[in-house]
Order: structure tokens, then C-alpha cells, then sequence
């Protein structure tokens, strides 16, 4: 639900002139803001990072890649428990931390708690992060986040979710509906990555065996997802699976600019014994601030882009959100119903004026002129009237999307 929000039979409120400056503050503020957003929550459904395959390949019996995709699609792993080496390289210019920033405000809660999954796990869009992940079964999932001399812990037990994060001493709880209990899986491993990846699976992609590895002390076989389109800044998807269970143990993604991978999460460390029933406890520490979030109903989905006709009303901040093109070079469109990003001479740009407008590449076309700001895989438009173009495509494709729509 949006915040203030008002019955259609209320009386409205006088706007004064404070108010006025309060929400041009907040247009231009949102501006700010979209840019890093877009990049950063693609990034973050993007996923998770990597750990270092053991030296030296496995022998094992040979198998087809249809073979190992049916293998993956009959894992069943309830019970699991390990360590997750997480390291994404979006490319992002270095704000000497105002970017986290941006993207932690731009999800967090309007209680601003700490401990709020949805701004907490935003850290995981860059850099080098290391997991401990636990599950029992769909209603019991642990994953905690280690950091110097903290730690950020996420518990799902039933009914409850809790969030705890010990460097604050704050603590969030929200409850789940029956729907919401019944969607919940294990939290940030490769196997969430995976299942995205082959959802994508259709004729512009080619998928082969590449060969054998060890992984967390497990013997692997590695499954290699190539776009066949052009256009995409999609270079391959290198997933490891488990010989025994299934189980996707390592996903790397590199872009098709070479380099360094932009999303390597894998186990460092897993084993499949049942977790102790004690590791889904969570009592709230004393003295710790507990904020009470809304309940997760699980029908949030319903909102989502409708892929298959193209369009999805988004309420009333965006007018609605297209999904331009198939395969690897889908483009999603929306329009933000604000100006696009302000130069440094905007009235409206203040002392912040122009900044994050210096990361972009201006462009212009038939649909007018506007900037693109990149990264080494997600690429976003946004043009001066405040549309937004957004995909893992090259800055042509974007361009390109805008001037045809």
C-alpha cells in the first residue's frame, strides 16, 4: 500500500507552501535516486557470488545436457547447511559509499529500520560477502550475513520472519500468510540463481556440458548457458552441479565484455545433514529495537510484468511497465512521471546538482535526448521526459528500444 495514503471521501488536506517544497524536494530527490536504483536492484535479483572450484577434474560417467537439466529439475534437497562466498562486479563508479547508501534508502522501509531484510540484503549488489545458509525443509531458513565484527541474521521459522542486525541491535519482524508460507524456499544459494536462468531457456539460448569440477568437496558437473542473440552484454552462465544430489553448488556469470565475473556465488563449504531445530530459533535480544512490519501475503506477485502481453499497470508512481523484445535482449520499459536525471544547472538540483548526471552518457534520437548510465551487464535509459529503459543490453539496444516506442 502507498504511504499517505487517503480514502476517496476524505476531506482533503490544504497544501501549503511548505508541503509544495517538501514534494519538489522529493521529485527531485526520486530522480537522484533512479539512475542507481535501477542498476542496483536488477543487480540485486541478479544474485548471489562464487567460491573457488578445488584443483583437479572428477571422472565422472558421461551425461547429456539434457540429462543434467533434468537432473537439476529433479533435485529435491530439503535439508542443507553451508557457506556461500558472494562477489559481484557490476562496474559501479566508486561513491565512497554514497551508492549503498542510495540503494539501501531507496528499499528501506518507512520505519527505516536497519534490520529490514529489504534494505539489509541490498549489500549483497557489490563487492565480497560471505553467507552462512541453513534449511529445513520450506518453513525453516537461516541466512546470516558476516561482516567485521557484526553480523546480519535472516530467520524464517513458520509463520515468522525475523531480521536481526547485531551492529545496531535492531530487530524486524513480519509475519506470512498461508499463500506467502507456501512459496518460501531455501535463501540465497546458486540453486535461486539457477532456477531463474532456465526459466529463460527458449531457442536463443545454447546450453552444452562443459566438463567436470569439485566444488565445496563435491564432484560437479558444469553446465554452460551461451545467448546465442546479439545485443546482450550477456557473455555465459557457468553453473556447477552436483553429481549426486542435483543441487546447482556454484553460478557464474561473465559478461560478454571479458573480464572478471559479474555475479560468481557459490558453497565454499555444504553438507546435507538435517540442521539443529535450535538454529531456527530467534528470540529478540534484550534491550534490542523490534519494529513490527506488514504481513507478507505471498499474492505480492500479482503485480509483476505480465511477460506474455507485454504490459502491467504499476500504480499510480509509474504509469505502467512493457517488456520490449524476448530472450536475452528484453528490454523493461516504464515511465517514472518525473523529469529525467537534472544537470548540474537544473533549478531543482541543488548542491547535489549534476552529480550522479556526471555518470551517464548523454544520448539523443527521435525520442528526444536522455542519459544512459552502465555497467559491466545491466544498462539503463533514462530520457528526459523520464522513461526508463532497462535490460542486460548494450547501450545501442537501448537507444534503439526508445526510438521504436
Amino acid at each position: 500500500m502507498a504511504p499517505n495514503a487517503t480514502d476517496d471521501h476524505e476531506t482533503p488536506t490544504p497544501v501549503t507552501d511548505a508541503d509544495e517544497a517538501r514534494s519538489r524536494r522529493r521529485r527531485t530527490a526520486a530522480r537522484y535516486v533512479v539512475p542507481v536504483t535501477v542498476v542496483g536492484v536488477a543487480a540485486a535479483t541478479i544474485g548471489l557470488v562464487p567460491a573457488l572450484a578445488d584443483s583437479g577434474d572428477p571422472d565422472l560417467p558421461r551425461i547429456t545436457a539434457q540429462q543434467l537439466l533434468d537432473k537439476v529439475a529433479a533435485s529435491d534437497v530439503q535439508q542443507l547447511s553451508g557457506t556461500v562466498k558472494i562477489t559481484t562486479d557490476l562496474g559501479l563508479p566508486d561513491l565512497g559509499g554514497l551508492e549503498s547508501g542510495l540503494l539501501a534508502g531507496a528499499t528501506q522501509s518507512s520505519d527505516g529500520s536497519s534490520a529490514d531484510p529489504s534494505t539489509k540484503l541490498m549489500e549483497l549488489a557489490s563487492g565480497t560477502h560471505t553467507l552462512r545458509v541453513a534449511t529445513d525443509g520450506p518453513e525453516k531458513q537461516k541466512l546470516s550475513l558476516l561482516e567485521n565484527a557484526a553480523e546480519y541474521s535472516l530467520v524464517h521459522n513458520g509463520k515468522d520472519v525475523w531480521g536481526y542486525d547485531s551492529k545496531s541491535n535492531e530487530v524486524y519482524h513480519s509475519t506470512l500468510s498461508e499463500a506467502a508460507r507456501k512459496q518460501s524456499q531455501a535463501p540465497a544459494t546458486p540453486k535461486d540463481l539457477t532456477e531463474e536462468t532456465l526459466k529463460s531457456l527458449d531457442p536463443t539460448t545454447s546450453v552444452k556440458v562443459d566438463g567436470t569440477v569439485h566444488v565445496a568437496g563435491r564432484d560437479a558437473y558444469k553446465l554452460l548457458v551461451t545467448p546465442k542473440q546479439s545485443g546482450t552484454t550477456v557473455g555465459a552462465i557457468s553453473i556447477a552441479v552436483d553429481a549426486e544430489t542435483g543441487l546447482p553448488l556454484k553460478f557464474t556469470l561473465t559478461p560478454r565484455s571479458g573480464g572478471a565475473a559479474v555475479v560468481d556465488a557459490g558453497f565454499t563449504q555444504v553438507s546435507f545433514a538435517k540442521p539443529a531445530a535450535s538454529t531456527f530459533d530467534f528470540t529478540p535480544p534484550k534491550g534490542a529495537k523490534v519494529t513490527q512490519g506488514e504481513e507478507l501475503r505471498g499474492d505480492e506477485g500479482k503485480d509483476a510484468p505480465d511477460t506474455e502481453n507485454g504490459k502491467q499497470g504499476l500504480g499510480e508512481d509509474l504509469t505502467g511497465l512493457n517488456v520490449l523484445g524476448k530472450g536475452w535482449t528484453s528490454i523493461a520499459t516504464y515511465d517514472t512521471g518525473t523529469e529525467g536525471v537534472p544537470a548540474a544547472d537544473h533549478p531543482d538540483a541543488g548542491a547535489f546538482g549534476g552529480f550522479i548526471d556526471s555518470f551517464g552518457d548523454k544520448v539523443s534520437g527521435d525520442f528526444g535526448k536522455g542519459t544512459v548510465f552502465s555497467t559491466r551487464l545491466v544498462n539503463a535509459l533514462i530520457t528526459d521526459n523520464g522513461k526508463v529503459y532497462v535490460g542486460a543490453v548494450t547501450k545501442d539496444a537501448l537507444v534503439k528500444a526508445a526510438e521504436g516506442n
